[in-house]
C-alpha cells in the first residue's frame, strides 16, 4: 500500500469517528431532548389528573349539597301554609276553652273539638309539631319569645317560665314559631 492509500484510510478513518461522535452526540441530543418532553407530558398528565380528581371531588360536593338543600326544602315546603294556619289553630284553642265554660253547649263543643283534633292530626302528619313548654321551666333566648317579665312569685321562679301567651311550632326540626313566654324576675 502506497502512503497515498494509507493517508486516504486514515483520513476515511478519522471522519468516521468524526461523524460517528457526531451521531452518538446527536442521539445524546435526541435522548435529552425526549427525556424532557416526556418529563414535561408526564407532568401535564400529573397536573391534568390533579386537576380531574379536584374538579370531581367539588362535583361530588356539589351533589350531596343540593341533595341535602332539597330534602330540606321537602321538609319546610309547607312552612308557609304551616304559617297561615297557626292562628286559625289558635282560634280553634280559644273557642274550645270558652265553649268548655258554656254547659249548654255541649254538642257545639264536641263537633268543634272533632274538627280541632282532625286539623292537629293532619298537621301534625305533615310535620307540624306543638313546642312543649311548662311553667316552671327554664327560659332559653333561643326557644322562647319573652314578652314580658313580672315579678317572681317565688324565689325558685326567678328566670323560668310563669305562663305560656302563644304556644310555639316546630316544623321537623326548625322552629317555624317561638312560643311566647311571661318570665319570672
Amino acid at each position: 500500500m502506497s502512503k497515498k492509500d494509507k493517508k486516504n484510510i486514515e483520513a476515511q478513518e478519522a471522519e468516521n469517528t468524526q461523524t460517528e461522535t457526531v451521531d452518538v452526540e446527536e442521539n445524546k441530543e435526541e435522548q435529552t431532548q425526549k427525556q424532557t418532553v416526556e418529563e414535561k407530558l408526564k407532568d401535564e398528565i400529573k397536573q391534568e389528573k390533579d386537576k380531574f380528581l379536584r374538579l370531581f371531588a367539588e362535583f361530588e360536593n356539589y351533589k350531596r349539597r343540593t341533595a341535602k338543600e332539597r330534602i330540606e326544602l321537602f321538609a319546610t315546603a309547607s312552612e308557609d301554609v304551616m304559617l297561615t294556619l297557626l292562628p286559625i289553630l289558635d282560634d280553634f284553642e280559644r273557642a274550645i276553652t270558652h265553649i268548655e265554660e258554656d254547659k249548654e253547649a255541649e254538642e257545639l263543643r264536641k263537633g268543634v273539638l272533632l274538627i280541632y283534633q282532625k286539623l292537629v292530626k293532619t298537621l301534625e302528619h305533615k310535620g307540624l309539631k306543638a313546642m312543649a313548654i311548662n311553667q316552671g321551666d327554664d327560659f332559653n333566648a333561643d326557644n322562647h319569645e319573652a314578652v314580658t317579665q313580672v315579678p317572681a312569685p317565688s324565689k325558685d321562679l326567678k328566670g323560668k317560665i310563669i305562663d305560656v301567651v302563644e304556644k310555639g311550632y316546630t316544623l321537623g326540626d326548625k322552629i317555624i314559631r317561638f312560643p311566647k313566654v311571661v318570665i319570672g324576675q
